[in-house]
């Protein structure tokens, strides 16, 4: 039966004497005492002295302090465990406490807290067993270095003799000899690995200590990030509570205007009507019906605007993504808008379509609704006389750049980074006499980022603007 080791476990236990970390792991160990020394003498003192004056509570400050001061301790050990000896420790606990609170909340909250004790009992161990530790470390490195010296000063004793029996050749059987030597020398060599092995061993077991003491455990763990993820989701319900707020208080005062307009327009041709009175003209009755169709028609771009944010804020939004032709969807918003570009604002729209170029994966609709929104508001800002072009060009081998670029009115350089925020207008006064409520660029915003595109701003005060969507291409071309 061969009983011979295999090769790289042999080869493993050999290799300990140039593995650097077995020296990491000596200086460890000789270091815990002095460490574990310094911790006892400054913190057993403290302690006592915060603990004796409790009864005039100077001890509570004291012993507050002294517990931040063994908390950093503890974390230059964990710090030390995990370079020198190698291990993998768990995060220490955050004990930090709301910044609202004060010192009191504080030292409760690391009274209260396990790690807190964990730590301090880890370095009021680390004396006692520092003292093992070393004791055991340096007696051992002495044994080896004694074992060698002596297997050296026996073969350099031995080696004149041995050579005087081999050149006479009259002693018996003198490979024997020859063979004590070797095994002379051996052993020493296999000591000194045995006690290098001793003491990984031992640094095995006080590197183990630490993740214990040093770490939270692995149920501890996983309770804190089961608590951390609850505490995002409270903080995202929260968020999502205070926008909701926000958005009604917002919208509230939003319909105000055209409800207080169509009911001074009706309630003015009511007045008209009734007996006893001269009938409007029809140029004033048609006044007043234009007035209350275009607040009429606000009023329900303001809902159709909400129920598409309701239902991105309640993932309810479907999309139908498959492979779209976004010239054709260039071309249709360009016939729908260019009318009203004339009539209402005097503005020409203009279009430009690189050719041959490759279809995209969006929802066709949203991308029309995405193209409409950004066309209308390059419209409203541009004033009489101004250009508004929509355009169509390779990105990359990837991407379509769906671009929308006018000569309009511009947008301050401070209030680019808002403009995708709901409800924010750059002038409210203009937004409000040409229908916009300030929802449809974050509309936009959240539905090309749905698509798997993106949507980047660049605009100058009295040069205009230049809004330009990255569109995946289809996979399949």
């Amino acid at each position: 039966m061969n009983t011979a080791l295999p090769a790289p476990t042999t080869r493993r236990r050999l290799s300990v004497a140039r593995d650097m970390q077995s020296y990491k792991n000596i200086g460890y160990l000789l270091c815990s005492f002095f460490l574990g020394l310094f911790y006892f003498v400054l913190l057993v003192p403290s302690i006592c002295l915060g603990i004796g004056t409790l009864i005039i509570w100077l001890g509570v400050p004291i012993l507050f302090a002294v517990m931040w001061l063994w908390w950093q301790f503890a974390a230059v050990e964990r710090s030390m465990a995990i370079s020198w000896l190698g291990v993998t420790i768990a995060p220490m606990e955050d004990i930090a406490p709301p910044r609202s609170g004060g010192w009191w909340q504080r030292f409760q909250e690391r009274l209260s807290n396990s790690m807190t004790w964990k730590t301090l009992a880890y370095l009021l161990l680390k004396f006692p067993l520092g003292i093992c530790s070393f004791s055991m470390t340096l007696t051992l490195l002495v044994l080896g270095i004694g074992i060698t010296a002596v297997s050296l000063v026996l073969g350099f004793i031995t080696a004149p003799f041995y050579a005087l029996v081999v050149s006479l050749r009259d002693v018996p059987d003198p490979k024997r000899r020859l063979q004590g030597y070797l095994l002379l020398a051996l052993a020493g060599f296999g000591s000194n690995l045995l006690i290098l092995h001793l003491l990984n061993s031992l640094a095995f077991v006080a590197g183990q200590l630490a993740r214990g003491l040093l770490g939270m455990s692995d149920t501890s763990l996983r309770l804190e990030e089961a608590k951390a993820r609850a505490e995002q989701e409270r903080m995202r319900a929260e968020q999502a509570e205070q926008r909701r707020r926000e958005l009604v208080v917002n919208v509230s005062h939003e319909l105000r205007a055209p409800v207080a307009s169509v009911s001074g327009h009706l309630e003015s041709l009511l007045l008209s009507t009734e007996k006893g009175t001269k009938a409007p003209t029809p140029a004033m009755l048609y006044s007043y019906l234009s007035i209350a169709y275009q607040e009429a028609r606000r009023l329900g771009m303001l809902v159709d605007d909400l129920l598409s944010l309701a239902r991105m804020e309640s993932h309810e939004l479907r999309l139908d993504m498959r492979e779209v032709v976004a010239s054709e969807v260039v071309e249709e918003v360009y016939q729908t808008l260019t009318p009203l570009a004339q009539r209402e604002r005097q503005v020409t729209l203009v279009r430009g379509v690189q050719p041959n170029l490759p279809p995209v994966l969006a929802d066709r609709q949203r991308l029309v609704l995405v193209l409409t929104n950004l066309a209308r508001n390059a419209i409203t800002s541009t004033p009489a006389g101004g250009i508004v072009s929509l355009s169509l060009e390779s990105a990359d081998q990837q991407h379509l750049a769906l671009i929308v670029e006018d000569n309009g009115v511009g947008i301050p350089a401070d209030e680019l980074p808002m403009i995708f925020d709901r409800l924010y207008r750059t002038d409210a006064s203009r937004s409000r006499a040409t229908g916009g409520f300030g929802l449809g660029l974050a509309i936009v915003h959240d539905l090309v980022t749905a698509m798997g595109g993106s949507i980047r701003v660049e605009s100058a005060v009295g040069q205009g603007s230049r809004f330009s969507l990255l569109l995946r291409c289809s996979p399949s071309i």
